[in-house]
């Protein structure tokens, strides 16, 4: 199981190099506007129903031999390749903004970054949906929760070790350029040089790192444990689960609908931060490169605590529905706190707020979780579990693309940087209390009387 892990570990570093180092660069170095950045970024996240062609296709036609291994370390060798290229556009990019402003050309380069990104996707589903296939496939009803709980875990570890090893091999706080608003590092050549080196290399040396670490979690498991050819098909599995048949199953009754409103507005005000959190600590306190990746030590840090200690702490003394609208309140009080610290511009604050953040994303996840599977009936999980998880994955790319939307319209209505930021962690906050709101009027009671039979009859009229 362990061993299994060590896949999602290296997901967890590859996510600090896109969403905690790349956007960084670009919007405060390059001076990328956020809008651009995010939504390139987010490509990787829009190509998420790739996951159904993928999972169906390792179900169908082997390579080496194996349904998924070798999907797995093709993927992981393809998004390995397409980050380093990804790295390599981007200087591309901001020295066509620098020297030519916004021409044919730049936009060109914006749309090659986009689709390096969506390539990228696709190399993730291409390798994680087989991979979650593969984690049905090696265990049994008993086992099962074991094993997602510690690869669950091993993801929020490599978010943590990510960070702290990216920010080792980036330049140090005395060595590193502070990051000037509105200034692009193209106007000091030496500057840059430095940057690019050390940038190449980062990109270089951990996707290699991670393709290892694929091989490594999987090599010879699917041979010596695989139970697929003596089972039959495994039904609604998540990857089977398309996106017009997920928005079905998600809004089939009003209490499925108030759940999933509640599920999607509580996952993009979860993740609105993501392409902007390192460049506030660049723009707003003043850190360097290797400084603001180390950020996302203090929030994975705190997920992985708030994960791990919810089910055992706080769920058996509140229940399942007070503690997603406990963790949803408590996010909102840190990114307050996070709004807080800009004003003071102390760097510590910010890991503390950072910290609780995580603690409250890592509570409020688990609830929301064990809130869905205790409402869902049995004969329906399946379904209604990989519906959402296809919902999460667009809502997620929407909440990146929104935060760095809602970051250019803070720059243009506000002078001061940290109102300029401290917008975005404003809706966020906003989203979560309106996330509260929408859970408040979720009757369990109704839901598994009426979401069992709803979802049934949607199932059964595409049989039809």
């Amino acid at each position: 199981m362990f061993r299994l892990g060590l896949f999602q570990m290296g997901l967890g570093i590859m996510s600090i190099l896109t969403l905690g180092v790349l956007n960084r660069i670009m919007i405060n170095e390059l001076v990328i506007p956020a809008t651009v950045v995010a939504g390139t970024i987010a490509m990787h996240q829009f190509v998420a129903p790739a996951r159904l062609w993928f999972g169906q296709l390792s179900d169908a036609k082997k390579i080496g031999g194996t349904h998924r291994t070798g999907y797995v370390w093709i993927g992981a060798a393809l998004f390995a390749i397409a980050s380093f290229l990804a790295v390599q556009v981007t200087w591309q990019l901001g020295n066509s903004v620098h020297s030519q402003g916004w021409t044919f050309q730049t936009y060109g380069w914006v749309a090659l970054l986009a689709g390096i990104f969506a390539l990228y996707g696709l190399a993730l589903s291409s390798s994680s949906t087989p991979f979650a296939a593969l984690l049905v496939d090696v265990s049994d009803e008993e086992n099962r929760s074991q094993l997602v709980g510690i690869v669950w875990s091993m993801l929020m570890v490599g978010i943590v070790i990510g960070a702290i090893i990216s920010a080792g091999l980036l330049p140090a706080p005395t060595t590193c350029q502070e990051a000037v608003s509105n200034v692009s590092i193209f106007s000091d050549p030496q500057s840059l040089a430095f940057l690019q080196n050390a940038i190449n290399r980062l990109f270089l040396v951990l996707p290699a790192v991670v393709f290892g670490l694929a091989v490594l979690s999987t090599f010879g498991v699917e041979k010596k444990y695989s139970r697929y050819t003596s089972r039959s098909t495994i039904a609604d599995r998540e990857d089977k689960i398309t996106l017009p048949r997920a928005l079905k199953v998600l809004s089939a009754s009003r209490q499925t609908g108030l759940f999933f409103s509640f599920l999607l507005v509580m996952t993009i005000s979860l993740f609105m931060q993501e392409a902007v959190m390192e460049p506030y600590g660049g723009e707003v306190f003043g850190m360097c490169v290797s400084e603001t990746t180390r950020l996302n030590a203090f929030w994975g840090t705190g997920t992985l605590l708030g994960i791990s200690s919810t089910g055992f702490l706080i769920v058996p003394r509140i229940g399942k529905q007070k503690t997603a609208q406990l963790g949803c309140f408590t996010v909102a009080m840190s990114l307050a706190l996070v709004v807080v610290s800009g004003f003071s511009a102390n760097p510590q604050m910010l890991q503390g707020a950072l910290l609780l953040f995580g603690l409250a994303s890592g509570v409020t996840t688990t609830g929301a979780i064990s809130l869905m599977l205790d409402l869902t009936a049995a004969e329906t999980a399946g379904t209604f579990i990989g519906a959402w998880g296809l919902a999460q994955a667009i809502a997620r790319a929407v909440a990146t693309v929104t935060g760095g939307a809602v970051l250019d319209i803070g720059k243009q209505l506000f002078s001061d940087r940290v109102f300029s930021y401290g917008l975005v962690f404003t809706l966020q906050a906003c989203g979560m209390i309106l996330a509260i709101w929408f859970l408040n009027r979720v009757d369990v009671t109704e839901f598994r009387s009426n979401a069992k039979q709803a979802i049934a009859s949607i199932l059964e009229n595409e049989l039809d």
